[in-house]
Formats: structure tokens, C-alpha cells, sequence
């Protein structure tokens, strides 16, 4: 299903952040080094550096051609692929932003910050519209609905919280971590959401009723990404226990195991983020080795 293709190396120091691009084949990272890279999955090469930054990456996010960035700082960066120039750089939050997501039905962006709020902005002039309180602590992952209408806060409390997108209301709290939550993400046929946290656990909310479908005991420690297949149904997890797990996304089982300790490549320190490309051909991880490594479906 999934094959080791090729470990690409470039970065100094452990890498946080993870988006595709518009351009088929193109992605970027960013982590705790002086810049964001640019690279090819054509050439399986590093491109560039995109643009320096001044403190580590937490967080990057594409959207019709611009390049969210939210930082250590408590900053959010917008570069401008087309111009190849930063267009905004603003103090979104007092602490770092661990998520930023786009609404474009509503033409807003949302992040997410240490400092336990989200910021709703417009994506016209990136004005902040509204501020809510969502945790008195972290508020570290954000996924929303695929109605559009519901976002689901991860939050460090162990908390998962649901909110209206139409009035921004908090709608419901799901408590079953005993831990942090680290991910969220909600199923492309709308059936449910999982939530990952640092107990381990993968948790499935039923929808739209919010209700405990399912709880698995996924890895051996945190659960650092969660990614749906963009056109198979499968899933995948990644873990600080250094391994990569393939789920299906109907059945709920483990298909396959990517690990150092099982395979003859793979991760050597926690694994912080992952992607699918947008044709599903590759996944894409990255993680604290200060390594990118593309997987291959087959």
C-alpha cells in the first residue's frame, strides 16, 4: 500500500510544518530553522528558500495561491506565491499559532493559538473580525465540517469542542481524552470526526449527533497528525513514537505499519506532521529527524 521512496534532507533542525501547494507536486515546510523551503516532487529535490522567518514555524496552510504561516512569535505571515513576496505579516495572537485553516464560503481564516484563542479573520484584507475564548490553555489542532457549517477545536485541556460557523457558537464539548488533544479531523463522507491526542488515543465522534462511536489505542505515544486519502478510503496517523499507521477510513482497521522498528526506513524521532499529496500518489512526513520522506502508494 505504502512504500519508503525517498528521505530528503535539507533542514538544520527538527521541522513542525507541512502544506501542498496549488502546484501539482510542489510543497513547502518550516520548522525550527531560518526559513521556509520550497520543494519539488517531480525532481524530489529541494527548490528554495521561500522566505526567511525569525522564529520557528508551527504552522503553514495554502490557500489560492498564498502561503499562511503562523509562528513561534504569535505572528501570521502571508506570502504571495504569484508576486513571490510577503503581502501581510501581522501579531495575530500573544502566543504561538499552532493551526490556521481557511473558510472560503465565508471568505475568512481561522487560527489557533497557546494562548487558548481563535482568531477569525477576513481573507478579503486580513482583518480580525472576531476573537473567541475556546480554552483557558492551548487550543493546538482545527478541522472543519465538510458541510462547512461546524469546526472542531483540539484543545490541551483534553477537551474537543464544536462550534457553529455561522454565529460562532460553542455547540458541543466531546471529553473522553485523558490527555491533550494533538489532532482533529473529520471524515470527507461526513460520517464522523477523529480526534488524536497525547494518551494515544483515536477517538471517533459519530455525526451529526457528536456521540462516542469508537476508541482505539492507536500508538505508543502522542498522535501528532491525522490525514484522509484524497480519493481512496483510508487514513493515515503519525506519531511520536517515530511510526506512521494506514487505516481504513470505512472500517475502522490498521492496514499497515511504517517504522523504523518494522521497516528498513522511516523516522528516527517523532513524526509531527503529514500530507497527502493532492493525487494521492505520495504521502509526505516530517518530523524531528529534521527529515521529509515521501511515501509511495502502490
Amino acid at each position: 500500500m505504502l512504500k519508503h521512496l525517498k528521505s530528503l534532507s535539507g533542514h538544520q533542525n527538527p521541522v513542525y510544518a507541512l502544506a501542498n501547494s496549488g502546484k501539482p507536486g510542489i510543497f513547502f515546510t518550516g520548522g525550527n530553522d531560518k526559513g521556509i523551503v520550497e520543494w519539488s516532487l517531480e525532481t524530489m529535490t529541494f527548490l528554495k528558500v521561500l522566505m526567511p522567518v525569525k522564529t520557528s514555524v508551527y504552522s503553514l496552510h495554502y490557500y489560492n495561491d498564498l502561503l499562511f504561516t503562523g509562528l513561534r512569535s504569535g505572528e501570521v505571515s502571508i506570502f504571495d506565491l504569484n508576486k513571490q513576496s510577503v503581502t501581510a505579516l501581522f501579531q495575530a495572537h500573544e502566543k504561538p499559532v499552532f493551526d490556521i485553516v481557511t473558510i472560503p464560503g465565508k471568505k475568512e481564516f481561522l487560527t489557533a493559538s497557546e494562548d487558548g484563542t481563535v482568531g477569525i479573520w477576513s481573507l478579503d484584507d486580513f482583518s480580525l473580525l472576531y476573537r473567541i475564548h475556546v480554552s483557558n490553555d492551548t487550543v493546538r489542532s482545527i478541522a472543519i465540517s465538510p458541510t462547512g457549517q461546524q469546526a472542531a477545536f483540539g484543545c490541551k485541556d483534553g477537551l474537543v469542542r464544536i462550534y457553529d460557523l455561522n454565529d460562532y457558537a460553542l455547540q458541543h464539548e466531546l471529553e473522553k481524552h485523558t490527555l491533550p488533544v494533538t489532532a482533529v479531523a473529520y471524515a470527507p463522507n461526513g460520517k464522523y470526526l477523529i480526534s488524536g491526542g497525547r494518551d494515544a488515543q483515536l477517538n471517533f465522534w459519530s455525526l451529526p449527533d457528536y456521540h462516542l462511536q469508537q476508541s482505539i489505542t492507536a500508538h505508543l505515544f502522542s498522535i501528532y497528525g491525522i490525514a484522509f486519502h484524497p480519493t481512496l478510503p483510508y487514513f493515515a496517523t503519525a506519531s511520536q513514537d517515530k511510526s506512521i499507521k494506514l487505516w481504513g477510513s470505512d472500517d475502522l482497521k490498521l492496514y499497515k505499519i511504517l517504522s523504523i522498528e518494522k521497516n528498513t526506513h522511516g523516522h528516527t524521532h517523532s513524526i509531527n506532521k503529514l500530507v497527502w499529496s493532492s493525487d494521492g500518489r505520495y504521502l509526505l512526513t516530517t518530523g524531528d529527524d529534521k527529515l521529509v520522506i515521501l511515501w509511495e502508494w502502490e
